[in-house]
């Protein structure tokens, strides 16, 4: 894997790059396509090519219990099996640690709120579906109830098995309201397990030297706190990785400034992926900050609920005054939804609950925000960032 920094931000971290991995080039900023379990869901890879997406991203959790990553292997990897042509990521399965622990059943998401008081479970209690100790994490299956346990060295040997371009180090990823006492305590644990998982990443990398090797990020950790984000960014930066993932719980109201502690430590010539975060301004605060890749399954988990992106903000497609609008979701949009259908014919697919409903809208929000990063990414190039991001966001949220 190769990282090239084109342009840089006058006066921010941001840049404009090209990150090169065995499956194609990847032009950053970029936005990857979440497809969990090897399928962006509703979509053909075709579809998910044609909006504009660079890379396809799968879960290392989930492709581990169905259809297991020695089927993955068997099928080539996860790029052959699901026939998508361009690069690849996978997840380690840290986030699980949270979704299935600390955060299941709370609704709790990666950001806090000034004020949030909600408690999560600490290390050592049954948390949920998920148990954490020095070694590792117990998991009890959300499909059947089987118990399975993820170590560093477990994870990347799954996703040695899945084959992904990009693949992340083991870590612990906490709950937003975490106290500092505990989120001192996991931010340690991932660096403890960050090298485990370098370590054991090399090791597999000895034993197969003619194999095309995976490039390993590591995860930075430490919460909502100044101290710990970036003492994590000192002791995962420092470390051999091939780029760094920032991951974890964050403020709201502070993610600028949270992203900023990190990217003025992290090695400058090293790709950078915020993980799990994808909202239009999020986007915005990220790429000024020095972030250089995203995922998130915001635009087509709220697509499958009927709720679309717009220039001017987002809309909920089923609302009555939409049955019988015969415009475009959005005029000036090139997606295939825009181009073939109208607002009451999507409309009445989701009242129908016909299928098709959600591959419209998908294809429509897939669209909307891989092109969102491409043209954010174009205004660095032409030193216009500033003028085209207040331009946006006036528009999308109103001020």
């Amino acid at each position: 894997m190769e990282f090239e920094i084109e342009k840089k931000l006058k006066g921010k971290l941001g840049r404009a790059g090209k990150l090169t991995t065995p499956n194609g080039v990847i032009e950053t900023p970029s936005f990857t396509v979440v497809g969990t379990k090897a399928t962006v869901k509703s979509l053909t890879p075709e579809m998910v090519n044609t909006l504009g997406a660079q890379a396809v991203l799968g879960n290392t959790y989930h492709l581990y219990l169905q259809p297991g990553d020695d089927v993955v292997k068997g099928g080539g990897g996860i790029g052959k099996f699901m026939n998508w042509k361009g690069p690849t990521v996978t997840d380690s399965g840290g986030f699980q640690v949270f979704s299935l622990g600390a955060g299941f059943g709370t609704g709790e998401n990666k950001f806090s709120a000034k004020g949030d008081t909600r408690k999560g479970c600490d290390s050592g209690e049954h948390c949920k579906l998920a148990k954490i100790d020095e070694e590792g994490v117990e998991f009890q299956s959300h499909i059947d109830g089987s118990k399975h346990y993820f170590t560093p060295e477990k994870s990347i040997e799954i996703q040695n098995n899945i084959g992904a371009d990009i693949i992340f180090a083991f870590d612990e990823c906490t709950s937003p309201t975490a106290e500092h006492e505990y989120q001192k305590e996991a931010m340690e644990r991932t660096h403890r397990w960050a090298k485990r998982s370098l370590d054991h990443h090399n090791h597999l990398g000895a034993l197969h030297p003619s194999e095309e090797k995976q490039a390993l990020f590591g995860i930075v950790q430490g919460g909502r706190f100044e101290d710990l984000r970036k003492e994590s960014a000192k002791v995962i930066g420092a470390m051999d990785f091939d780029g760094f993932g920032i991951g974890g719980s964050f403020s709201k109201e502070d993610l600028d400034e949270a992203l900023a502690w990190v990217n003025e430590i992290l090695p400058e010539e090293k790709p950078r992926h915020l993980l799990g975060i994808g909202e239009p301004i999020d986007l915005f605060i990220g790429i000024e900050n020095g972030v250089d890749m995203f995922d998130c399954v915001s635009p087509t988990r709220i697509a499958r609920n009927g709720t679309l992106y717009t220039k001017s903000g987002r809309i909920n497609i089923e609302k009555a005054e939409y049955a019988k609008d015969f415009s475009k979701i959005e005029e000036d949009c090139e997606c295939y939804a825009c181009q073939n259908y109208t607002k009451a014919y999507i409309s009445h697919l989701f009242r129908a609950k016909e299928m098709f409903a959600a591959t419209l809208a998908s294809i429509h929000n897939l669209y909307f925000i891989v092109n969102l990063v491409k043209n954010i990414r174009q205004s660095i190039l032409d030193e216009n960032f500033d003028e085209h991001k207040k331009e946006f966001l006036k528009g999308y949220y109103g001020k």
